[in-house]
């Protein structure tokens, strides 16, 4: 038996009767398999830019280097690896971080603890993850401080969301919870309330080991250290700079095998040049440097580079998502990405409205379609974002996540089989006919075109009759009835009873710190 095999076995027998008992209880809401792309990516730069763009990236880590301060074990790693290290500044000989990017897998499995939620992260494929990190939300009664029960109802619609493959992360950061102690309060709601793959706390590197050791209790200890689990997000400190509170993080995920994000933070104009060239070399260097520090910890061990790119308000010096600079970057990064042979990670629901509004919804869409067209691997932000990534939103949580469907429908491609032809179709209908009776259509109809669960095609005189509700309006109704229907879905009472028992147990040993 393989060792995947063996674990999800023994994971089932772990709360026998009661275990069972809750399986067949249990009610399971319909996901959609991660995006698998048959479209091209759309590619902006020839070979010659890329190579020089590389050539750049390594002549800033050899010349001017990278900071990895207050960190000497990841000096000494550097050091030993063939850096030359002048107090915190490592300079990379010219070569180096690309070979050792090398180890680094170019797919990889992250397992969810339903193995029917599990996604591949890396090749063709796409996977879609909501909104990480805001400290507000917002809902039909407006702008407030995010709570561990506005966090509670996040993952439970991310369940329910049929195509979203992942629950995320902070999806927001709930204040009412100490901020030493809320990680333990929003991992167990990620292991209890969705059955979907997660993400991992990195706030400080205790942290991240108690993520660990919270998915040897789901998993299994074996299972997680010969599996993937956790993807969580380690951002560099742009320009150039590795600090040890996220190094440390990722030294901790990367020994026990599970998986990081390694991503720029990147605001145009303030983190990195004003032009695309600039930042997409600014972009290889951070990333060649990240990826490879990743592997020095440990070979082999599962990576995603990541680029989080805006550019800024010359005016008002606020970030601006949808543009058509941002737009370029990622497309450039997605080239990059791919000829390190790394999966990659960009793009999401970005913009910078205060309101689910018009605004919103352009650079959203921006946002979205460039992600599916650059090759992105891993999607986090897909659905809920607002207000410059300040504000996670109830409504616009619902819109995005229904229009991800129509990136699952493009991804697709046209088909080419002789259904996909229709030429039957056209032979019985014939000259001035309609098709709404023949049999193709008749055959095809129900999985012919993508449908909305949530826009309105009514015509006017029904809609009206019906209240004329605008988008938000409707988004909200679908809020209240997902929340309504929502069952916990199953797991081994003994498991869940464990994972409590530790939370308890750490929040216990310390006092509350409302401070990082």
């Amino acid at each position: 038996m393989s060792d995947v095999a063996e674990g999800r076995s023994r994971r089932s027998r772990g709360g026998g009767g009661a275990a069972r008992r809750a399986e067949r209880s249990a009610v399971s809401f319909e996901t959609a398999k991660y995006i698998e792309r048959n479209i091209p990516n759309l590619e902006v730069l020839d070979d010659e830019a890329l190579s020089i763009i590389e050539y750049n990236a390594e002549t800033i880590l050899e010349e001017i280097g990278v900071n990895f301060p207050e960190n000497p074990g990841a000096l000494a790693l550097w050091k030993e690896a063939g850096a030359d290290i002048q107090g915190d500044r490592v300079r990379i000989p010219r070569g180096l971080a690309r070979e050792l990017c090398k180890t680094a897998p170019s797919k990889f499995t992250q397992h969810a603890r339903n193995p029917e939620r599990s996604v591949e992260i890396g090749g063709k494929n796409l996977v879609l993850a909501p909104v990480y990190g805001p400290p507000f939300v917002r809902d039909a009664g407006g702008r407030r401080y995010a709570t561990m029960e506005d966090f509670n109802k996040f993952v439970k619609l991310g369940y329910m969301s049929k195509w979203l493959h992942h629950s995320g992360g902070t999806v927001c950061e709930p204040t009412d919870v100490p901020v030493n102690k809320r990680h333990l309060d929003m991992l167990l709601a990620h292991m209890t309330l969705s059955d979907k793959p997660f993400m991992g706390s990195v706030t400080e590197p205790s942290r991240a080991q108690d993520s660990v050791e919270m998915c040897e209790i789901l998993f299994g200890k074996e299972f997680v250290q010969n599996n993937t689990v956790m993807t969580s997000l380690i951002n560099i400190n742009s320009p150039l700079t590795f600090d040890s509170i996220m190094m440390g993080a990722l030294e901790v995920y990367a020994k026990n095998n599970q998986a990081c994000i390694i991503s720029p933070f990147i605001v145009g104009g303030a983190m990195a040049p004003v032009t695309v060239a600039g930042t997409l070399t600014q972009v290889a260097a951070e990333t060649l440097a990240g990826v490879a520090y990743s592997q020095l910890v440990r070979k082999g061990a599962p990576v995603i580079m990541g680029a989080f790119v805006t550019s800024i308000d010359m005016n008002s010096g606020a970030p601006t998502f949808g543009t058509p600079e941002a737009a370029l970057i990622t497309y450039g990064t997605g080239q990059l990405a791919r000829r390190m042979n790394l999966p990659y990670r960009s793009a999401g629901s970005f913009c910078g409205s205060k309101l689910p509004d018009a605004q919103a919804a352009y650079e959203t869409a921006n946002s979205l379609n460039m992600g599916l067209m650059a090759g992105v691997n891993f999607m986090l932000h897909s659905c809920g974002w607002l207000e410059g990534g300040l504000v996670a939103d109830f409504e616009k949580f619902v819109m995005d996540a229904d229009q991800l469907g129509a990136l699952h429908g493009l991804a697709k491609g046209i088909d080419m089989t002789e259904n996909g032809q229709a030429m039957d179709a056209i032979r019985e209908v014939g000259p001035g006919g309609h098709y709404l009776g023949c049999a193709h259509t008749q055959a095809n109809f129900k999985t012919a075109f993508w449908r909305t669960e949530l826009l309105d095609y009514k015509p006017f005189e029904t809609w009206d009759e019906e209240g004329g509700r605008d988008t938000r309006q409707l988004a909200s109704s679908r809020v209240d009835k997902m929340l309504s229907q929502y069952q916990q879905p199953m797991l081994d009472p003994i498991i869940e009873q464990k994972l409590r028992a530790f939370v308890q147990e750490k929040k216990d040993s310390m006092p509350d710190s409302f401070s990082s």
